[in-house]
């Protein structure tokens, strides 16, 4: 979920970002905060209309912060690894491998979800964030295309949110990861690759245009004292992700704050 490659490479300038690593770290926190608001109101009937208003407004916002920071990740990754001059077949097969682990990891969620019963996760975060580290392989490098496909991924997805568009059954299943719901189906986690392919193009590009030629630039430091525990959730935003809903559930259900079952 975050770039994790120390690539061997000695130039400062291209070991690790604690920046990113502390923008990844907020941006986790936000993302805990708002699953802890929707467990109080799904689970705990607190009434706080997790899924509408700001709270839907602040979960779009966490994963677009998340998200442009995977983009920003894979052009610090991948200059990484030109550098240490992989590069063809077996980057790509780097990538693939990362990408279906993550995949995986959604899909684990995806069955989780189905034996609690407690709605369809078809395409949520992980599976995106596999898919788009696959799917951006080729523009890796190409500041112009991939400026250019983010933004019409961005506006293709706001149309089709903005148009409500929905299938039945089967339909409904396949074409989720484009942005069109399955009809009748609750899905407390779901980021199509249109519109939030496009977030990743567009932290891509940003990383690839900007950040790297600002390190360049300004080589990386120590993170300081106020920003290293931020700095350290972020670079281990996939393990906290995979265990921070079970470790929530089970602290509020343990504090009498949620109940389960009849």
């Amino acid at each position: 979920m975050g770039e994790r490659e120390g690539g061997g490479v000695a130039d400062e300038a291209y070991r690790r970002f604690w920046d990113v690593d502390a923008a990844r770290g907020v941006a986790m926190i936000m993302v805990v905060l708002y699953h802890l608001v929707f467990d109080l109101d799904n689970f705990g009937g607190y009434g706080i209309e997790s899924t509408s208003g700001f709270w839907a407004f602040f979960a779009d916002a966490s994963a677009s912060a998340f998200l442009f920071l995977v983009g920003l990740s894979l052009a610090i990754s991948s200059e990484r690894q030109r550098r240490a001059g992989r590069r063809g077949l077996e980057l790509f097969g780097k990538y693939a491998r990362r990408g279906a682990r993550i995949f995986l990891y959604g899909m684990l969620i995806t069955f989780v979800f189905l034996a609690l019963g407690y709605g369809y996760v078809i395409f949520g975060i992980l599976h995106l964030i596999g898919l788009s580290i696959v799917l951006a392989y080729p523009l890796l490098g190409r500041r112009i295309p991939t400026l250019l496909l983010g933004l019409a991924v961005v506006a293709a997805g706001a149309y089709l949110r903005a148009a409500g568009l929905s299938a039945p059954g089967v339909a409904g299943i396949l074409l989720a990861p484009l942005g069109v719901l399955p009809e009748g189906a609750f899905m407390p986690d779901y980021r199509p690759l249109l519109p939030w392919f496009g977030v990743v193009l567009l932290g891509l590009f940003f990383g690839n245009a900007a950040y790297l030629p600002l390190r360049k630039k300004a080589p990386a430091a120590k993170p300081p004292p106020y920003a290293a525990p931020v700095a350290l959730l972020g670079r281990h935003t996939l393990l906290v992700y995979l265990v921070h809903q079970p470790v929530l559930i089970a602290t509020l259900w343990a504090l009498g704050v949620v109940e389960f079952g009849p």
